[in-house]
Protein backbone atom coordinates (compact mmCIF):
# COMPACT_ATOMS: atom_id res chain seq x y z
CA UNK A 1 0.00 0.00 0.00
CA UNK A 2 2.97 2.38 0.68
CA UNK A 3 4.35 1.63 -2.59
CA UNK A 4 1.62 2.36 -4.98
CA UNK A 5 0.41 5.45 -2.49
CA UNK A 6 4.37 6.83 -2.52
CA UNK A 7 4.62 6.34 -6.05
CA UNK A 8 1.19 7.87 -6.67
CA UNK A 9 2.32 10.54 -5.13
CA UNK A 10 5.59 10.84 -6.71
CA UNK A 11 4.04 10.98 -9.76
CA UNK A 12 1.87 13.93 -9.17
CA UNK A 13 4.85 16.13 -8.02
CA UNK A 14 6.28 15.82 -11.37
CA UNK A 15 3.11 16.04 -12.95
CA UNK A 16 2.81 19.78 -10.80
CA UNK A 17 6.08 20.60 -12.23
CA UNK A 18 5.53 19.26 -16.24
CA UNK A 19 1.85 20.09 -16.42
CA UNK A 20 0.81 22.60 -13.80
CA UNK A 21 -1.55 20.21 -11.91
CA UNK A 22 -2.04 21.27 -8.49
CA UNK A 23 0.76 20.34 -5.95
CA UNK A 24 -1.55 20.16 -2.93
CA UNK A 25 -2.82 16.48 -4.70
CA UNK A 26 0.70 15.12 -4.67
CA UNK A 27 1.19 16.20 -0.96
CA UNK A 28 -2.17 14.73 0.49
CA UNK A 29 -1.28 11.35 -1.02
CA UNK A 30 2.41 11.81 0.37
CA UNK A 31 0.78 12.24 4.18
CA UNK A 32 -1.18 9.19 3.62
CA UNK A 33 1.57 7.00 2.61
CA UNK A 34 3.41 8.30 5.67
CA UNK A 35 0.54 7.56 7.88
CA UNK A 36 -0.19 4.17 6.14
CA UNK A 37 3.86 3.35 6.89
CA UNK A 38 3.60 4.48 10.40
CA UNK A 39 0.27 2.11 11.31
CA UNK A 40 2.07 -0.72 9.11
CA UNK A 41 5.26 -0.19 11.16
CA UNK A 42 4.26 0.24 14.34
CA UNK A 43 1.64 -3.24 13.92
CA UNK A 44 4.62 -5.40 12.25
CA UNK A 45 7.01 -4.39 15.29
CA UNK A 46 4.08 -5.61 17.18
CA UNK A 47 3.79 -8.73 15.87
CA UNK A 48 7.39 -9.09 17.24
CA UNK A 49 6.39 -8.44 20.51
CA UNK A 50 3.07 -10.54 20.79
CA UNK A 51 3.47 -12.62 18.38
CA UNK A 52 7.04 -13.48 17.75
CA UNK A 53 6.63 -17.26 16.40
CA UNK A 54 3.92 -16.11 13.57
CA UNK A 55 6.67 -13.55 12.82
CA UNK A 56 9.57 -16.12 12.59
CA UNK A 57 7.06 -18.68 10.79
CA UNK A 58 6.78 -15.89 8.19
CA UNK A 59 9.99 -14.53 7.32
CA UNK A 60 11.05 -17.87 7.11
CA UNK A 61 7.99 -18.75 4.20
CA UNK A 62 8.70 -19.06 1.03
CA UNK A 63 6.25 -16.56 -0.02
CA UNK A 64 5.56 -14.31 2.78
CA UNK A 65 9.05 -13.54 3.45
CA UNK A 66 10.01 -11.33 0.47
CA UNK A 67 7.16 -9.25 1.38
CA UNK A 68 9.21 -8.37 5.04
CA UNK A 69 11.73 -6.86 2.44
CA UNK A 70 9.33 -3.95 1.61
CA UNK A 71 9.72 -2.47 5.05
CA UNK A 72 13.02 -1.20 4.03
CA UNK A 73 11.93 0.10 0.54
CA UNK A 74 8.59 2.26 1.96
CA UNK A 75 10.97 3.47 4.37
CA UNK A 76 13.25 5.04 1.81
CA UNK A 77 9.89 6.00 -0.06
CA UNK A 78 8.92 7.69 2.78
CA UNK A 79 12.35 9.56 3.08
CA UNK A 80 11.93 10.94 -0.42
CA UNK A 81 8.44 12.11 0.57
CA UNK A 82 9.66 13.57 3.83
CA UNK A 83 12.83 15.46 1.76
CA UNK A 84 10.81 18.85 1.19
CA UNK A 85 9.97 19.88 4.24
CA UNK A 86 12.54 18.01 6.82
CA UNK A 87 15.79 17.27 4.99
CA UNK A 88 17.59 15.74 8.41
CA UNK A 89 14.84 13.82 9.29
CA UNK A 90 14.63 12.34 5.71
CA UNK A 91 18.22 11.79 5.39
CA UNK A 92 17.92 9.49 8.82
CA UNK A 93 15.07 7.64 7.22
CA UNK A 94 16.72 7.18 4.41
CA UNK A 95 19.75 5.58 6.06
CA UNK A 96 17.88 3.02 8.37
CA UNK A 97 15.35 2.04 5.44
CA UNK A 98 18.52 1.27 3.22
CA UNK A 99 20.40 0.04 6.23
CA UNK A 100 17.02 -3.03 6.77
CA UNK A 101 17.15 -3.46 2.83
CA UNK A 102 20.83 -4.35 2.40
CA UNK A 103 20.41 -6.19 5.76
CA UNK A 104 17.34 -8.25 4.64
CA UNK A 105 18.53 -8.86 0.94
CA UNK A 106 21.75 -10.26 1.82
CA UNK A 107 20.08 -13.14 5.00
CA UNK A 108 17.03 -13.95 2.29
CA UNK A 109 19.35 -14.05 -0.76
CA UNK A 110 21.82 -16.06 1.38
CA UNK A 111 18.80 -18.59 2.30
CA UNK A 112 17.74 -18.67 -1.29
CA UNK A 113 21.53 -19.78 -2.58
CA UNK A 114 20.98 -23.31 -0.14
CA UNK A 115 18.48 -24.27 -2.26
CA UNK A 116 16.04 -27.04 -1.43
CA UNK A 117 13.34 -24.61 -3.26
CA UNK A 118 9.97 -25.59 -4.47
CA UNK A 119 9.57 -24.10 -8.12
CA UNK A 120 5.50 -23.54 -7.17
CA UNK A 121 6.59 -21.05 -4.76
CA UNK A 122 8.72 -18.94 -6.94
CA UNK A 123 6.74 -16.03 -7.91
CA UNK A 124 7.36 -12.26 -8.82
CA UNK A 125 7.90 -11.24 -4.92
CA UNK A 126 11.11 -12.80 -5.06
CA UNK A 127 12.21 -9.28 -6.81
CA UNK A 128 11.29 -7.64 -3.60
CA UNK A 129 14.48 -7.88 -1.76
CA UNK A 130 17.15 -7.09 -4.15
CA UNK A 131 15.46 -5.68 -6.83
CA UNK A 132 12.74 -3.17 -5.39
CA UNK A 133 15.30 -2.66 -2.68
CA UNK A 134 18.12 -1.56 -5.00
CA UNK A 135 15.94 0.49 -7.71
CA UNK A 136 14.43 2.63 -4.90
CA UNK A 137 17.95 3.16 -2.31
CA UNK A 138 19.68 4.03 -6.27
CA UNK A 139 16.55 6.22 -6.73
CA UNK A 140 16.61 8.25 -3.19
CA UNK A 141 20.05 8.17 -2.88
CA UNK A 142 20.45 10.02 -5.95
CA UNK A 143 17.34 12.69 -4.89
CA UNK A 144 19.96 13.37 -2.03
CA UNK A 145 22.76 14.08 -4.04
CA UNK A 146 24.77 10.68 -3.64
CA UNK A 147 24.95 9.57 -7.51
CA UNK A 148 27.60 7.00 -6.88
CA UNK A 149 26.44 5.42 -4.09
CA UNK A 150 22.63 5.21 -6.50
CA UNK A 151 24.76 4.13 -8.93
CA UNK A 152 25.73 0.77 -7.00
CA UNK A 153 22.47 0.17 -6.03
CA UNK A 154 21.26 0.51 -9.55
CA UNK A 155 23.88 -2.28 -10.46
CA UNK A 156 22.61 -4.41 -7.37
CA UNK A 157 18.96 -4.17 -8.46
CA UNK A 158 19.20 -4.31 -12.58
CA UNK A 159 21.78 -7.76 -12.36
CA UNK A 160 19.34 -9.45 -9.68
CA UNK A 161 16.60 -8.73 -11.51
CA UNK A 162 18.14 -9.93 -14.81
CA UNK A 163 18.58 -13.61 -13.04
CA UNK A 164 15.79 -13.80 -10.87
CA UNK A 165 13.43 -12.90 -13.63
CA UNK A 166 14.80 -16.06 -15.67
CA UNK A 167 13.80 -18.30 -13.09
CA UNK A 168 10.06 -16.66 -12.22
CA UNK A 169 9.63 -16.69 -16.74
CA UNK A 170 11.32 -20.60 -16.11
CA UNK A 171 8.60 -20.81 -13.60
CA UNK A 172 5.24 -19.62 -15.76
CA UNK A 173 6.65 -21.62 -18.55
CA UNK A 174 6.80 -25.04 -16.63
CA UNK A 175 5.56 -25.36 -13.01
CA UNK A 176 1.86 -26.08 -12.35
CA UNK A 177 -1.03 -23.05 -12.85
CA UNK A 178 -0.44 -20.96 -9.90
CA UNK A 179 -2.98 -20.85 -7.44
CA UNK A 180 -5.72 -18.83 -7.58
CA UNK A 181 -4.74 -16.69 -4.15
CA UNK A 182 -1.49 -16.05 -5.44
CA UNK A 183 -2.20 -14.73 -8.79
CA UNK A 184 -2.31 -11.16 -7.61
CA UNK A 185 1.87 -10.95 -6.59
CA UNK A 186 2.02 -11.46 -10.31
CA UNK A 187 1.58 -7.56 -10.18
CA UNK A 188 5.22 -7.32 -8.84
CA UNK A 189 5.99 -8.28 -12.64
CA UNK A 190 5.62 -5.04 -13.93
CA UNK A 191 7.51 -2.94 -11.79
CA UNK A 192 10.90 -3.73 -12.59
CA UNK A 193 11.09 -2.42 -15.80
CA UNK A 194 9.40 1.38 -14.90
CA UNK A 195 10.93 1.18 -11.19
CA UNK A 196 14.63 0.57 -13.38
CA UNK A 197 13.78 3.57 -15.28
CA UNK A 198 12.92 5.74 -12.50
CA UNK A 199 16.02 4.71 -11.15
CA UNK A 200 18.15 5.38 -13.95
CA UNK A 201 16.56 8.79 -15.10
CA UNK A 202 17.26 10.31 -11.91
CA UNK A 203 21.02 8.28 -10.90
CA UNK A 204 22.86 8.27 -14.50
CA UNK A 205 24.64 12.14 -14.64
CA UNK A 206 24.54 12.38 -18.46
CA UNK A 207 21.06 11.70 -21.10
CA UNK A 208 19.11 8.69 -19.67
CA UNK A 209 16.70 8.44 -22.74
CA UNK A 210 17.78 5.85 -24.89
CA UNK A 211 17.80 3.22 -21.76
CA UNK A 212 15.27 4.95 -19.80
CA UNK A 213 13.14 4.54 -23.25
CA UNK A 214 13.89 0.67 -23.39
CA UNK A 215 13.13 -0.03 -19.80
CA UNK A 216 9.71 1.45 -20.68
CA UNK A 217 8.74 -0.20 -22.95
CA UNK A 218 9.37 -3.72 -21.37
CA UNK A 219 7.50 -2.04 -18.44
CA UNK A 220 4.26 -1.46 -21.27
CA UNK A 221 5.05 -4.75 -22.30
CA UNK A 222 4.80 -6.16 -18.85
CA UNK A 223 1.14 -4.04 -19.03
CA UNK A 224 -0.07 -5.47 -21.88
CA UNK A 225 0.53 -9.10 -20.91
CA UNK A 226 -0.59 -8.64 -17.56
CA UNK A 227 -4.06 -6.83 -19.09
CA UNK A 228 -4.47 -9.47 -21.15
CA UNK A 229 -4.10 -12.32 -18.12
CA UNK A 230 -6.44 -10.18 -15.68
CA UNK A 231 -9.42 -12.20 -16.20
CA UNK A 232 -7.26 -15.43 -15.01
CA UNK A 233 -5.57 -13.33 -12.07
CA UNK A 234 -8.98 -11.88 -10.80
CA UNK A 235 -10.69 -15.76 -10.57
CA UNK A 236 -10.54 -15.65 -6.88
CA UNK A 237 -12.20 -12.09 -7.05
CA UNK A 238 -10.74 -8.81 -5.59
CA UNK A 239 -8.43 -9.06 -2.70
CA UNK A 240 -6.07 -6.12 -1.06
CA UNK A 241 -3.07 -8.23 -2.65
CA UNK A 242 -3.86 -5.91 -6.00
CA UNK A 243 -1.52 -3.79 -4.32
CA UNK A 244 0.90 -5.37 -5.42
CA UNK A 245 0.00 -3.90 -9.23
CA UNK A 246 0.26 -0.09 -7.95
CA UNK A 247 3.94 0.14 -7.31
CA UNK A 248 4.82 -1.07 -11.20
CA UNK A 249 1.84 1.38 -12.86
CA UNK A 250 2.64 4.54 -10.66
CA UNK A 251 5.96 3.95 -11.81
CA UNK A 252 5.63 3.69 -15.18
CA UNK A 253 3.77 7.24 -15.01
CA UNK A 254 6.51 8.50 -13.11
CA UNK A 255 9.48 7.47 -15.63
CA UNK A 256 7.63 9.28 -18.75
CA UNK A 257 6.94 12.59 -16.51
CA UNK A 258 10.54 12.62 -15.88
CA UNK A 259 11.54 12.33 -19.09
CA UNK A 260 9.65 15.41 -20.04
CA UNK A 261 10.45 17.24 -17.38
CA UNK A 262 13.62 17.02 -19.10
CA UNK A 263 12.79 18.57 -21.94
CA UNK A 264 12.07 15.20 -23.95
CA UNK A 265 9.08 15.41 -26.26
CA UNK A 266 7.67 13.06 -28.85
CA UNK A 267 6.04 9.34 -27.63
CA UNK A 268 7.23 10.33 -24.50
CA UNK A 269 4.79 12.96 -24.85
CA UNK A 270 1.78 10.64 -25.59
CA UNK A 271 2.12 7.53 -23.50
CA UNK A 272 2.68 9.93 -20.20
CA UNK A 273 -1.01 11.32 -20.26
CA UNK A 274 -1.77 7.52 -20.87
CA UNK A 275 0.25 5.89 -18.24
CA UNK A 276 -0.40 8.83 -15.73
CA UNK A 277 -4.32 8.55 -15.70
CA UNK A 278 -4.22 4.83 -16.00
CA UNK A 279 -2.07 5.08 -12.64
CA UNK A 280 -4.53 7.08 -10.80
CA UNK A 281 -7.49 5.07 -11.91
CA UNK A 282 -5.74 2.17 -10.91
CA UNK A 283 -4.73 3.22 -7.29
CA UNK A 284 -8.10 4.89 -6.67
CA UNK A 285 -9.75 1.49 -7.77
CA UNK A 286 -7.68 -0.52 -5.54
CA UNK A 287 -7.84 1.95 -2.65
CA UNK A 288 -11.95 1.76 -2.60
CA UNK A 289 -12.27 -1.82 -3.08
CA UNK A 290 -9.89 -2.07 -0.01
CA UNK A 291 -11.87 -0.28 2.03
CA UNK A 292 -14.65 -2.80 1.12
CA UNK A 293 -13.34 -5.53 2.14
CA UNK A 294 -12.18 -3.64 5.72
CA UNK A 295 -15.97 -2.77 5.94
CA UNK A 296 -17.32 -6.26 5.01
CA UNK A 297 -14.13 -7.62 7.59
CA UNK A 298 -12.81 -9.65 4.57
CA UNK A 299 -9.22 -7.55 4.43
CA UNK A 300 -7.39 -10.39 5.63
CA UNK A 301 -7.05 -13.73 3.53
CA UNK A 302 -7.88 -16.85 4.54
CA UNK A 303 -4.77 -19.91 4.18
CA UNK A 304 -4.33 -21.73 1.09
CA UNK A 305 -1.94 -24.92 0.80
CA UNK A 306 0.04 -24.76 -2.39
CA UNK A 307 2.30 -27.88 -2.92
CA UNK A 308 4.66 -29.09 -0.75
CA UNK A 309 5.51 -27.22 2.20
CA UNK A 310 1.95 -25.96 2.79
CA UNK A 311 2.06 -22.08 1.39
CA UNK A 312 -0.51 -19.60 3.14
CA UNK A 313 -2.31 -16.70 1.15
CA UNK A 314 0.21 -13.66 1.28
CA UNK A 315 -0.11 -10.93 3.24
CA UNK A 316 -2.21 -8.20 3.43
Amino acid sequence: MVLGLAGLSTSWRVAHTVWGLPAIVGEILAAIAIVVWAVVAILYAAKWLAARSDAVTEAFHPVQCCFIGLAGVATMLVAGLLKPYAFGLAATTFILGATWTVAFAVWRTGELWKGGREKAASTPVLYLPTVAGGFVAATIASAFGHLDWGQLALGAATFSWLAIESVIVHRFFTAAEMPVPLRPTMGVQLAPGPVGAVAFISAYPGDPTFFAHALIGYGLLQALVLIRLMSWIREGGFSASFWAFTFGATALSTAPLLLLARGESGMISWIAPVTFAAANVLVVAVAIGTIRLAIQGKLVAKSVSLGKPPLTSIPT
